[in-house]
């Protein structure tokens, strides 16, 4: 693969419908054989981003590159790409095989190299021998790998994926990303996946790409996003963490010594000052005792949801969530609980007091 072949580029790239401004203004480099996530909540332009990249919507600004050249103002069909779609799109009265093959015989192909190229690609997706069956014949998840070879059979230089999981059931969502994933992985292509589920964003991406209001929020590997939110949104967003009040006391060098709860914490100073903090708390990074130490508490409500226990513990962090996965008997309303703090899942939150 050449440097450029896969690459792809926005630059100052704005998007109107009317009055209204769905894409302020988006710079994004996206490099070749890379998955990268397009994240956030309904209306905040993930979408329309997608579009724009498959040339189904025109930027009214700004240029496109893929693979280095200027597609901006291209029509779909010239742009070197393939979209999976959140309904699959395909052909119900045409056997598998056919489905697969018929973007290569649209595009002239003979017949029967389409044929095999289309056996190829199911192979790919763990589709071998069933090229005869209609699609109804076939479960969600094998008709969503139908519609992912289809895809592939084509050669893009990049794989666009719209919401490709959320028809499905979340046991097959799961077994579907992870097949996604790995043959992401194992053909190296470049590809763009647009959802709104947080946890599908962190078990497939390279990069993952957090948008709000038609902006870039936070760019990052999943486990920077996770572990270091740019800010409240961010921590909020992804894993819905506790966005809680500390103090900064001192820092020295890159570690702070943080006020939390009564209790003092060494944490990444991430550019903050002594002085009030917010602090991204996830769920799992507290831990409920009876007769511990820690910050102190009392227990608003509780859930048993088999493999853990959750809570909505009320104290001097105000009301907040929290996880217990290492006991199957929740503690009544009114416990006095202490609440010991594992660093891990805590992170200061830049500019945040």
């Amino acid at each position: 693969m050449s440097q450029t072949k896969g690459a792809v580029t926005f630059r100052n790239v704005r998007k109107t419908f009317g009055s209204f401004t769905a894409i302020p203004d988006l710079s994004l480099d996206i490099e070749p054989g890379k998955l990268v996530t397009l994240l956030g909540p309904s209306g905040c332009g993930k979408t329309t981003t997608l579009r724009m990249l498959a040339g189904l919507e025109s930027p009214t600004d700004g240029q496109i590159l893929i693979g280095g050249d200027d597609v901006t103002r291209l029509p779909a069909d010239r742009r070197d790409v393939s979209m999976v779609f959140q309904s699959y799109a395909l052909f119900p009265h045409m056997r598998v095989g056919q489905n697969v093959a018929y973007g290569l015989e649209a595009g002239g192909m003979k017949t029967a190299e389409a044929r095999k190229r289309a056996e190829e690609a199911l192979e790919l997706v763990g589709l071998a021998g069933l090229s005869g069956r209609l699609p109804a014949e076939l479960s969600g998840g094998q008709q969503q790998r139908v519609a992912v070879a289809r895809a592939l059979v084509l050669e893009p230089q990049v794989l666009l994926l719209d919401e490709p999981l959320s028809n499905l059931d979340a046991r097959l969502r799961r077994k579907v990303r992870t097949d996604i994933r790995e043959l992401q992985q194992r053909l190296g292509f470049t590809a763009v996946y647009v959802t709104h589920d947080q946890e599908e964003a962190l078990a497939v991406s390279d990069t993952i790409v957090v948008m709000k209001d038609g902006r870039i929020a936070q760019i990052g590997t999943p486990r920077e996003l996770y572990e270091s939110p740019a800010s409240e949104f961010i921590a909020d967003f992804i894993g819905e963490a506790n966005v809680v009040d500390g103090r900064v006391l001192s820092v020295a060098g890159d570690v702070a010594q943080v006020e939390l709860g009564g209790v003092t914490l060494s944490l990444p100073a991430r550019g903050q000052d002594p002085g009030p903090v917010q602090l991204s708390l996830r769920s799992n990074a507290l831990k409920v005792t009876v007769d511990g130490s820690g910050v102190p508490g009392t227990i608003a409500s509780s859930a048993y949801l088999g493999d853990h226990v959750e809570y909505e513990i009320d104290g001097p962090l105000g009301r907040i969530f929290v996880v217990d996965d290492e006991s199957d008997t929740p503690l009544p309303s009114g416990t006095a609980v202490a609440l010991e703090v594992r660093p891990r899942g805590v992170a200061l939150i830049p500019g945040g007091a």
